[in-house]
């Protein structure tokens, strides 16, 4: 992992705009996000916010605008070149491999780390079996991190949708991302569950030093963990701030009670 000083600037929006036909999604929107902050994207349905996700990890190219990563602007760039680069992401809808177990599930976010090829992969002989060994040392470490022990080698389909959401997040772990990227990582959790999430949120950021970028409805938890909140309303950016400072703007409490449409 790149050394950085303390809250340098990691990643940069500087007036980006992205339209999908006659649909603008993001319109002249500029943030930056600074190294080990927790950064919360919120807004009403329709703001723009996983559209500027997807800008983020390379899913969508912009239509103008630049983003700077580490101080350089950034080109075009896949998803693939986004992981490579330190940018990991979960998403809404969990996205596993429901007839893998937890540890398999998490192992496949160590793909980027291994140079092994296909071949000696599938051998599982010599240098292959060493470095798997070595991978999967690792990934026990985010086990034991994410306290989902009992469940290492249980069929991920079979576990409950909040031990789902935490074997996703052990999965972009695994990768050793600087930045990671949540969507609505508490979305269709019980009281119990978002609280064991915020709480491994906040560990994450705190232990491993790892920027967070998250999208989150439950504005309790974004007043929780945040340190600084971003407001999108039909593409463009009405607030940043504080929690506190975004808590009592008017333009973010009409945006979010339909007062200004």
């Amino acid at each position: 992992m790149t050394e950085q000083q303390a809250g340098s600037v990691v990643l940069s929006f500087d007036n980006v705009s992205i339209s999908f036909g006659a649909v603008t999604a993001l319109s002249g929107v500029s943030f930056e996000i600074q190294e080990h902050e927790i950064v919360a994207i919120i807004g009403p349905n329709g703001a723009g916010k996983t559209t500027a996700l997807n800008v983020i990890n390379g899913v969508y190219e912009p239509t103008g605008g630049t983003i700077s990563y580490k101080g350089e602007v950034r080109k075009r760039m896949r998803p693939h070149q986004a992981a490579v680069q330190g940018i990991a992401r979960t998403f809404q809808n969990v996205a596993l491999f429901k007839g893998m177990s937890t540890l398999d599930n998490i192992m496949t976010g160590r793909n980027l780390k291994m140079k092994s090829n296909l071949l000696m992969q599938g051998l599982y002989w010599g240098p292959a079996q060493r470095e798997e060994i070595e991978h999967r040392q690792v990934v026990e470490k985010i086990i034991d991190f994410l306290e989902i022990e009992s469940v290492r080698k249980t069929t991920v389909g079979r576990l409950p949708f909040g031990l789902q959401k935490r074997v996703e997040l052990g999965r972009a772990l695994a990768a050793e991302p600087e930045i990671l990227l949540l969507d609505e990582p508490m979305a269709g959790m019980n009281l119990e569950e978002k609280q064991d999430m915020c709480r491994f949120i906040l560990d994450v950021n705190d232990d491993l030093g790892t920027t967070i970028v998250l999208i989150e409805h439950d504005m309790s938890v974004v007043m929780d963990i945040s340190d600084r909140v971003i407001v999108l309303d039909y593409g463009r950016k009405i607030s940043e701030g504080s929690p506190d400072v975004v808590r009592g703007d008017q333009k973010v409490i009409d945006a979010y009670l339909g007062v200004t449409h």
